[in-house]
């Protein structure tokens, strides 16, 4: 597999390799819910790894799905240089603070968009994280801008974009929510965003209804036959093709 190169560049005069908010690959930003997750279902007497009733070996969680650690791990992230406080008056509006003078600017208020979707369950007023870094891309390539996917514990929800970042290197600002009753401080180095870079490509899509309930029965039956194996395990170690971001 070829080894493309993503280049951030600083967007301030101050920023050293070792700011707070240096990107890096965000699978070096996994949450603890995750990390400490089990990876079989425990035996709730002694705490050890369950056994199945029908002898199939011990049963994997969640954690055990190579689909989820891909998607926390694939691309980079931004992070926030500085702690921030949030804070709510006796009115319930939505008060914002960067914690350090030297980043005043991270942090913008915003009014609310007309006939942008409101999320449920966030402030009307939002805000916008302005980037410390600019994404520099080979011909070709742009990025995907996201709220770091599963990512479900943090207060806010960062809006989505794609920016073509081999031909536009500027920083730019990313709209966010705050998810209501949230009050106290967003820590230095908060993973607020994930990046991920993809060749820009034509597709067009197939639509497939040959196979008869026959056919489909046995597809299935392969795949039980393939991947139920006990303690589980087989995409991981015979399918999955590991993509490195460092």
């Amino acid at each position: 597999m070829d080894t493309k190169k993503i280049r951030f560049v600083a967007n301030q005069p101050w920023l050293t390799k070792d700011s707070a908010s240096r990107p890096g690959p965000i699978i070096k930003t996994l949450p603890d819910w995750y990390t400490k997750a089990e990876w079989f279902v425990p035996d709730p007497t002694t705490g050890k790894p369950a056994e199945a009733p029908d002898g199939g070996g011990k049963m994997p969680t969640w954690k055990a799905c190579p689909a989820v650690l891909d998607i926390l791990g694939t691309g980079y992230t931004y992070k926030t240089p500085c702690d921030i406080e949030f804070r709510e008056d006796a009115a319930g509006n939505i008060h914002g603070r960067v914690l350090d003078a030297q980043h005043q600017k991270f942090l913008q208020d915003r009014e609310p968009m007309p006939q942008f979707f409101h999320p449920r369950g966030y402030h009307m007023k939002h805000f916008a994280w302005w980037a410390d870094w600019a994404v520099e891309l080979p011909e070709g390539y742009s990025a995907l801008y996201t709220h770091p996917l599963n990512r479900f514990e943090l207060p806010f929800l960062t809006t989505s974009g794609i920016v073509d970042n081999d031909k536009v290197h500027l920083p730019g600002t990313m709209p966010f929510f705050l998810l209501k009753g949230v009050r106290g401080i967003l820590p230095a180095g908060t993973p607020y965003a994930q990046i991920i870079p993809f060749k820009r490509e034509h597709w067009e899509s197939e639509i497939d209804v040959s196979l008869d309930a026959e056919q489909i029965r046995a597809k299935k039956k392969q795949n039980m036959e393939k991947y139920r194996k006990p303690d589980g395990g087989v995409y991981q170690r015979q399918v999955w093709e590991r993509r490195k971001y460092q």
